[in-house]
């Protein structure tokens, strides 16, 4: 019996792990760890935002909502930030695909900075050149992707349209048992991977959008898919700008693998790697062993971290 003044409790809630599918503002699609059907949550209070592919502790407030109550520990966190804003694309990543064409012309400067990103994040990237089928083009991508396959980067060609078959086994292998983020500008042929790695691929994200009630075009918002067994493809909008303010100098310098086996040898213990005397980066910059545009990159980056609104 409850005494007067007082009001009878019902059982905790019971506490529930899952993993964030598809965001959209505020809200969130989780999948639970015990296979259940997805449901659309909300975080509790002021917490962080999420980002897909975060496994989170939750609360059921009805069959088909719930309250996120916790962010379980990340393996780390891919983002792109400017001065003001970052936007996170997505957590516990094993693989970067980033999507490239022989045409449209890709930017290099969008590569060169999603690599950047992978190496801070010690990320495993993975160049996908699509359209291999123009033989005009070929060459000359080819020859822009040399250096970065000198540096060690894998690379691989294929025609996804007009070569499903090759490209589904050319990737889709790369793809098992990780947890890969998909990448590129728009007009790289994303969409057309997704679908054909992914079987009901536009029927998922349509329901994901639904459920979400966001209303947006289904190229508009990141979202997983379930990948074979155990992997994972999270698809990410096309973009045209990757800033990286939020690196540090320490990271940037380290984030460049043709400057590691450099760095302790310059004259200077402070060495920015930018114009000073002795400067072992530079003297390689200087003799070809290091590209000029992949210092022009470095420079750029470090430029803008010093930019920051912290």
């Amino acid at each position: 019996m409850t005494r007067p003044g007082k009001t009878s409790r019902g059982p905790a809630t019971r506490v529930e792990h899952g993993r964030v599918i598809a965001s959209h503002g505020r809200h969130y699609l989780v999948t639970p760890d015990d296979g259940g059907a997805s449901i659309q949550c909300f975080p509790r209070g002021k917490r962080s935002e999420m980002a897909v592919g975060d496994r989170v502790a939750f609360e059921r407030q009805s069959a088909d909502q719930g309250v996120i109550v916790d962010i379980l520990p990340r393996r780390n966190l891919l983002f792109r930030s400017d001065q003001f804003k970052s936007k996170l694309f997505a957590s516990n990543l094993d693989q970067m695909v980033i999507m490239l064409a022989t045409e449209p012309w890709f930017s290099e400067d969008l590569l060169g900075r999603s690599l950047v990103a992978a190496e801070v994040s010690e990320i495993t990237p993975l160049i996908v050149l699509n359209k291999a089928d123009l033989p005009d083009a070929l060459d000359t991508a080819r020859e822009r992707l040399a250096p970065y396959a000198a540096l060690g980067y894998a690379v691989v060609e294929v025609s996804v349209k007009t070569r499903p078959d090759e490209a589904r086994e050319a990737i889709g292998a790369r793809l098992e048992h990780k947890a890969s983020l998909l990448l590129g500008q728009s007009g790289m042929g994303k969409s057309t991977l997704v679908n054909l790695l992914v079987p009901g691929a536009e029927v998922a994200t349509r329901e994901i959008s639904a459920a979400l009630n966001s209303g947006r075009h289904t190229t508009t918002f990141t979202r997983l898919y379930a990948f074979g067994d155990s992997g994972a493809l999270i698809d990410s909008p096309g973009f045209q700008e990757f800033g990286l303010h939020h690196l540090t100098e320490g990271m940037l310098e380290r984030a460049f693998p043709e400057f590691r086996p450099r760095l302790g040898q310059c004259r200077f213990y402070n060495c920015h790697h930018l114009h000073e005397p002795g400067c072992a980066v530079l003297e390689a910059v200087e003799s070809g062993e290091i590209a000029a545009s992949r210092h022009a990159l470095y420079a750029q980056l470090v430029h803008e971290s010093s930019q920051i609104v912290r």
